[in-house]
């Protein structure tokens, strides 16, 4: 067993945690207030390579392998929690189109979203259903050299921001899971109208909904063969919730050690209120919590990386780690004392932006059922 990282990957971490300080804590706050999308930032982690983490490199991509991968987002999400959803989609996005789209779809879409000037949304889930992804009701039917798409998809991430989006669609009806293919509609399509929620966290993301009104794709915008999609995104899912753990982990871990520094200076009773075991001894306890989150993490990227089974592995990435981030999160206001509940402290800040992973992806009851099926058996759960 070797826990070291190679170089390389330190390298990529180090320039990472400087640039993410530089570049992107400064301006955390201004999306959150503002609500806009940081398009300037988007540009600039597609220059240091963040858009293209898993894109192939013909295609202005670095293709690098996922632990290097999960070093990028857990430090980007260090600076700017939300920025760490370009990275997100841009992987995502970048393993389905770089293995299963046509070249034409490749050359058009992946280098533009490695270098941050277009963005790629993930367009899966539905007013009606969420965690049972099979069960999606929008249609795609094929006529002639396209197909026409009509439905509803909910929640999506980047959405009001977004160029295109990877959109499920049933092409067999009655095939249930067997029965979903997938799809690069550009957004600037005839047919095609979004709406922009409000969200408690993570305003910078611009999620919303997407209405898909007989929308023309050509066939060779189908990404892989006809109702070949829903293994795909759920393997890339095995991925991406590897992925949710270390953002949330990032975010946890900045916030502590603000917290650490933010007690030390603070005097209560003639000395630091460090010195008191009620301050310093959930600091301790959360540390080690994110220590041992963190290397479950990358094992798990670990394990992709050499081609093993990691899907209940995954689970426990997503269904545990966003829970485990928030309570760390939640006691580090506190440690702030009133002044955490103010907007003077990032803090509350990350505190709303994590709660949004304890849904995405699959809800902590779905990770659950995941870890259980491969405990007891399908049969038996």
């Amino acid at each position: 067993m070797d826990f070291a990282l190679t170089p390389e990957q330190e390298l990529v971490r180090d320039s990472l945690r400087e640039f993410a300080a530089r570049e992107l804590r400064p301006k955390y706050a201004h999306w959150d207030r503002t609500g806009e999308f940081p398009a300037e930032i988007w540009r600039k982690m597609g220059a240091v390579g963040l858009l293209g983490l898993r894109v192939p490199e013909a295609y202005g991509g670095q293709n690098l392998d996922c632990v290097t991968a999960g070093l990028a987002i857990e430090e980007a999400a260090r600076g700017d929690f939300n920025c760490c959803y370009g990275i997100l989609n841009s992987s995502f996005a970048g393993d389905l189109l770089g293995q299963h789209a046509s070249q034409s779809v490749q050359r058009e879409w992946l280098p533009g979203m490695a270098s941050g000037e277009k963005v790629l949304c993930v367009c899966l889930t539905e007013p009606h259903c969420g965690s049972d992804a099979a069960a999606i009701r929008t249609k795609a039917e094929r006529r002639g050299d396209h197909y026409v798409i009509r439905g509803e998809k909910s929640a999506i991430t980047l959405l009001m921001a977004g160029h295109a989006g990877i959109v499920f669609a049933k092409t067999d009806p009655n095939a249930g899971a067997r029965g979903v293919s997938a799809f690069l509609v550009p957004f600037h399509s005839a047919g095609v109208s979004r709406s922009r929620y409000s969200d408690m966290g993570a305003k910078g993301i611009v999620r919303g909904s997407l209405f898909l009104d007989d929308v023309e794709v050509p066939s060779e915008n189908m990404i892989g063969p006809e109702n070949g999609a829903f293994s795909r995104v759920m393997q890339t899912f095995e991925y991406t919730r590897a992925l949710i753990g270390l953002m949330c982990i990032g975010a946890a871990q900045i916030s502590l050690e603000e917290t650490i520094e933010y007690t030390k200076s603070r005097i209560a009773f003639g000395q630091p209120i460090t010195r008191n075991q009620g301050v310093s001894f959930p600091v301790a306890e959360w540390h080690t919590r994110l220590t041992m989150a963190r290397w479950h993490c990358y094992r798990t990227l670990w394990l992709r990386d050499q081609g093993l089974p990691h899907n209940a592995e995954a689970a426990m990435c997503k269904g545990f780690i966003p829970e485990i981030c928030m309570g760390a999160i939640q006691d580090c206001l506190v440690l702030h004392g009133h002044y955490g509940y103010t907007q003077d402290f990032a803090v509350e800040q990350r505190l709303r932006d994590v709660a949004g992973q304890l849904i995405a992806d699959g809800t902590p009851q779905i990770q659950k059922l995941i870890i259980a099926r491969q405990l007891f058996g399908r049969e038996y759960v």
